[in-house]
Parts: C-alpha cells; sequence; structure tokens
C-alpha cells in the first residue's frame, strides 16, 4: 500500500505540493495526473525518497519513508521518466548489480524472465549506448521489478515506447497489480490512465482536486456516464474542450 496524508513539498517560496492525500491500495492501479507543473513528479520524487518532504508523511508497505527509508525502499521501485544508466555496464551487468543490492535469489533467471517479458531477450551484452531511448527506458523499468517491489512508482512509462513495446508495457503493469503490487502510474497520456487505472487522483497547483473512478468524478463534474477522462480533466480544471481556461 502506498499512503499519502497532507503531503507538501515547498522550494523555497514555491509551493509544488500542497497538503495531499491519497491512498494506493495493494492489486491497484493508480493514475495521478494533472496540468504541467501540478506537482506529479514532486509527489513522486517524495514518495521515492529522493526528496524530503516539508511536512506530511508518505508510507509504503506502513514504512515511512522518511524515518524509515531503507525498509521503505526495499519495498518500492521508482520508474522515472528519464531512464538513468550505467554507461559502461552492459544489460546483464545492470540486473546483476540490481540483484546483488536487494538480494534477489536466482537472479540471472529472474533477469531472463523479465528480459523476454520487456522484449530486450538478445540484449544481454549491449551497453546503453547501443540501446535505443525505448529500450533503456524498458531496461530501467527491468531493474525495478528484478526484487518484486511491493508498491511501483511510474513517472511517464510510455516514453520512447513503440506500438508493441506499448502494449507490452501497459500488459506489465496492470500484471504487476494482479499480483498484490500498488502501482501509482504518473502520464499526461490520459488515454493510458483511462484503459488500465482503476482509479484516478487529479492534482493541479500541488493539491488534489478529484479522487475516484471514472465515473464518479464524471457524475462528480456534472458529465454523462459515457464521459472520457479528457472530458474530466478539462472540466475538473477549469478548462473547455480547446484547452482554455474558463
Amino acid at each position: 500500500m502506498i499512503e499519502v496524508d497532507g503531503l507538501t513539498k515547498l522550494y523555497g517560496r514555491l509551493t509544488a505540493v500542497d497538503r495531499l492525500s491519497f491512498t494506493v491500495r495493494a492489486a491497484e492501479v493508480v493514475g495521478l495526473i494533472g496540468p504541467n507543473g501540478a506537482g506529479k513528479t514532486s509527489t513522486l520524487r517524495c514518495l521515492a525518497g529522493i526528496q524530503a518532504p516539508s511536512a506530511g508523511t508518505a508510507r509504503i508497505a506502513g514504512f515511512d519513508i522518511v524515518s524509515q527509508p531503507i525498509e521503505a525502499k526495499r519495498r518500492l521501485a521508482f520508474m522515472p521518466d528519464e531512464p538513468q544508466l550505467f554507461e559502461y555496464l552492459t544489460v546483464a551487468e545492470h540486473l546483476r548489480l540490481v540483484g546483488r543490492l536487494y538480494g534477489v535469489p536466482r537472479v540471472d533467471e529472474r533477469s531472463a524472465t523479465l528480459l523476454d517479458e520487456l522484449d530486450l531477450a538478445g540484449k544481454e551484452n549491449a551497453l546503453p549506448s547501443e540501446l535505443s531511448r525505448g529500450m533503456k527506458q524498458k531496461l530501467m523499468i527491468a531493474c525495478g521489478l528484478l526484487h518484486d517491489p511491493q508498491a511501483l512508482l511510474f513517472d511517464e512509462p510510455l516514453t520512447g515506447l513503440d506500438p508493441i513495446g506499448i502494449r507490452r508495457m501497459k500488459e506489465t503493469i496492470v500484471a504487476r497489480a494482479r499480483g498484490g503490487a500498488a502501482v501509482l502510474v504518473s502520464s499526461h497520456l490520459l488515454h493510458l490512465v483511462e484503459e488500465i487505472c482503476s482509479r484516478i487522483v487529479i492534482i493541479n497547483k500541488g493539491t488534489a482536486i478529484a479522487d475516484g473512478t471514472l465515473e464518479e468524478l464524471a457524475a462528480r463534474a456534472d458529465l454523462t456516464a459515457d464521459s472520457d477522462l479528457e472530458e474530466v480533466f478539462l472540466k475538473a480544471t477549469g478548462h473547455d474542450r480547446g484547452g482554455r481556461a474558463r
């Protein structure tokens, strides 16, 4: 489970996240969406322990990310929108390193399964410079999934992927939730969020302005039950269908 309670992140006088609260339960995929600058990435970085919150709490599987960082981080994986890889390690060496850090048993067997799942089989000896942008993204996600985390944080997971890779990645995300993980996906691709997320949190200026299923959000926005997420998002953030502020 991922629990966010009153999370606040300040950068000097700028309030990036303002008393944000929501929960992602086990076996649930929740979408975190909002306009540019809404505080999505700051929220994910606080949840991952990369940045310390200015106030409030974030717990991963019951462990506070600030006061119990090692236990919390053992149970999570954060996949940022830009792959962070080691230039002189091959694909296989990346996975072996992560496996040693997390104490993953039978790491080569586990790695082979993930490489096949993410369509990277045959690239074991390739360096990052030999991989496409999409392959780098998939390697980073394979490293994140290697220790079978209980909480997954995705920031724009489909960046750089081709249509086959997109389909595979959606299947991978949903499969982890079916396996019991709590999954939080931040993306500007509303069709992705609508397709794979059972619940959606919309934030604006660091504050949660909507939280619920698509049907619940449509009803609260006085829209029809068959409204898509784009309509709900525009209404919630105060924009018309042309994207202009009302």
